[in-house]
């Protein structure tokens, strides 16, 4: 006899993370690829050489206090309605206890984030998936007609990953009008310092002024802290307040809270480097199509290839040629390639240019 496990973990999709190949470039995970601010690297040391009053054998801050002021300025949001997690991903696991029931929809676009129906499926609820457009946009109206009394959640990913595009602010304004209060829209802008376009919602300040959005944001991505796993959430008070309840104790730990508020501190030094990220994904995306791929305008940190099931074909290339690249072969897939240095880029567009496709 074997150990009873959950029903829900019968078909559940798992998160497939960017792998690393020894000599490759790894342009597969969306992450910065600078290498750690010198004064975060100084603050982290600095807190674990410290004695035994202070370092790593005590507890962090469970509410993560100091570091949730410091968000919650940055941010321009009342203290009382933030929230910090391990990352957005163990916050949407948390958003996700709190609304979904079994039976429960959920609804988002796809293609979008992975972690969107593993914790879907996690909680019993029924995943609803929304196609994205041809311009590989989410269809925000469509998924307000995909609302029906079940629904519990609605997640917007802008700018949406894997494709890069991102929504307009009258586009959610009327998504956000056409959805019951009882029913959770979160705005996910883990991507948020990449945006340039002026038309670009503000997930915060649409969370500070209605009672069902919650947004997220990360600094795993833009502050280079992917290794130590700090996001947070700003909402309305019960909802927040109700986040708190089901996260797990301690889950922001002492190292990520002292580099996540060091960051913040030299917050000006991280500008020229999304900068630089904002100038090459341009570059990217340009010379992409003049190779003849479709390159929808991506406002994140990486380009998508909307190549469907020849994504696994294209992402061997590259391998080939000691790139590697996130491939989602299906047909609502393609191929997400993340911006690195301008060295890193112009070895995957040689790649690129030589496929044979």
């Amino acid at each position: 006899m074997t150990v009873r496990l959950r029903s829900a973990l019968d078909g559940l999709p798992s998160y497939a993370p960017g792998r690393n190949v020894p000599g490759a470039v790894k342009l597969a995970s969306n992450e910065l690829s600078f290498p750690t601010l010198p004064s975060v690297a100084e603050a982290i040391g600095a807190h674990a050489a410290q004695g035994a009053t202070g370092g790593l054998n005590r507890y962090p801050d469970n509410a993560a206090n100091l570091l949730a002021e410091q968000l919650a300025a940055l941010a321009g949001a009342p203290r009382e309605n933030l929230v910090v997690g391990g990352g957005s991903v163990a916050l949407c696991h948390q958003i996700a206890e709190i609304t979904v029931d079994r039976g429960d929809e959920v609804i988002y676009g796809w293609r979008s984030f992975e972690t969107y129906p593993i914790v879907t499926g996690l909680m019993g609820g029924r995943a609803m998936q929304i196609p994205v457009t041809a311009a590989q946009e989410l269809d925000l109206a469509a998924m307000a007609d995909a609302v029906t009394d079940r629904t519990r959640l609605i997640f917007v990913c802008t700018p949406n990953n894997p494709t890069g595009t991102a929504v307009r602010t009258d586009q959610l304004t009327t998504l956000l009008d056409a959805v019951p209060e009882d029913v959770l829209v979160v705005v996910d802008e883990a991507y948020r310092e990449f945006d340039r376009d002026p038309e670009s919602p503000n997930g915060v300040q649409l969370a500070l002024t209605r009672p069902n959005v919650l947004a997220l944001r990360t600094l795993s991505k833009a502050y280079g802290l992917a290794g130590l796993r700090v996001g947070y959430a700003v909402g309305p008070l019960d909802v927040v307040t109700a986040l708190r309840r089901v996260a797990i104790p301690f889950a922001v730990n002492s190292l990520a809270q002292v580099a996540a508020l060091a960051a913040l501190e030299h917050g000006a030094e991280f500008v020229p480097r999304w900068e630089q990220v904002v100038a090459e994904r341009d570059r990217v995306s340009i010379a992409l199509r003049g190779f003849g791929f479709e390159v929808p305008p991506s406002q994140a940190n990486f380009v998508w290839l909307p190549l469907a099931e020849e994504a696994t074909r294209f992402a061997a290339h590259c391998e080939t040629h000691r790139v590697i690249v996130r491939p989602f072969a299906d047909a609502a897939g393609g191929v997400r390639v993340s911006i690195g240095s301008p060295e890193e880029n112009d070895q995957f567009l040689a790649a690129a240019g030589s496929y044979p496709g």
